[in-house]
């Protein structure tokens, strides 16, 4: 009787789990508003490991001589095109305005082999070596733009964010500050692969209400299903890498936006000589990266309707 009555609970747990995904997928999300970008988008490939790799290079009409680069990683089972939709094409706003390139790759399979030991995706079982690839595209943009060293940055959001991570880990030389959006490092049991070791810039950009990356730590899950390890809480995230910038002094918040249901503050770590640190803490918020010109699914939370998350991440990086 007992094997009948697990045996009913698997099924009833596969039949909750495929109708989640469903859900996942079909929620209605749209553009609210597409920007009148100046700007091309170039698609184009690059072979990595015996790998044909795709990725998206927006370059905008007034290109800077020496401009910067921002790499832009997807989340989990999207691509770079995506990407560019889930935030709102701010980036490319942005590059429009201020004249720098902006770079989204595409993940194998949709998803970024990044240091979590639980994950157990098709990039993971492959250990697909992203930061090859991704280190590899950047020395190439860098040639054949002319892209300034001293300013190359990498944002992620979800998955591409504890990608982020991992490129912050290992190849630290190529980048000068990272930025990453619903994510959180592996606590020590669960991380594959070192932790940065190097001081570097980064900005944390996470809700307090994230269904998948929790803010207070503990097990990352698609709305409980499923298990991607555990993580660290937002803020001893931040801490961490204050600490490993070599920054003892504490941070005193600011407020972003106006308070509400769902409103953002901030967090600044830093000291004179020494790459600074960013909590951007989204009260209410979900596992999105906040913009106002693309509605996500509404299973993903609420966005603080007034935080550009893009204008915020660049500010961080052009003022290092």
């Amino acid at each position: 009787m007992r094997v009948v009555i697990r045996l009913l609970q698997f099924f009833i747990g596969a039949l909750a789990a495929l109708l989640l995904v469903g859900v996942w997928w079909y929620v209605p999300s749209e553009m609210l508003r597409r920007p009148a970008l100046t700007g091309t988008s170039e698609d184009s490939t690059l072979r990595v490991a015996g790998l044909r790799r795709n990725y998206v290079l927006y370059v905008p009409r007034q290109l800077s001589e020496n401009p910067a680069l921002l790499v832009v990683l997807h989340s989990a089972r999207s691509n770079g095109e995506q990407m560019r939709r889930d935030s709102g094409y701010g980036f490319d706003t942005l590059a429009d305005r201020e004249g720098f390139l902006v770079l989204y790759p595409d993940g194998v399979g949709g998803r970024w082999n990044d240091c979590r030991k639980a994950s157990s995706h098709d990039a993971r079982r492959r250990q697909i070596d992203d930061v090859r690839f991704l280190s590899r595209l950047i020395e190439q943009v860098r040639s054949e733009r002319n892209v300034d060293p001293r300013r190359i940055y990498v944002t992620g959001y979800s998955n591409g964010g504890q990608m982020a991570f991992r490129m912050a880990a290992e190849a630290p030389q190529l980048l000068s500050g990272i930025a990453t959006v619903a994510a959180s490092l592996p606590t020590a049991q669960d991380y594959s692969c070192p932790p940065p070791a190097q001081p570097i810039a980064a900005l944390l950009m996470n809700g307090t209400q994230d269904p998948i990356n929790p803010y207070r730590g503990g097990a990352v899950t698609l709305f409980g299903f499923g298990d991607s390890g555990r993580v660290l809480s937002t803020e001893q995230t931040a801490m961490f890498l204050a600490r490993l910038n070599g920054i003892e002094s504490e941070a005193s918040p600011e407020r972003l936006t106006t308070w509400g249901p769902v409103w953002s503050e901030r967090q600044l770590w830093q000291a004179p000589g020494t790459p600074p640190v960013e909590l951007v803490s989204v009260h209410g918020g979900g596992h999105l990266l906040p913009q106002q010109g693309y509605r996500p699914p509404r299973l993903l939370g609420r966005v603080d309707p007034e935080l550009d998350g893009p204008e915020v991440i660049w500010r961080f990086f052009s003022q290092l």
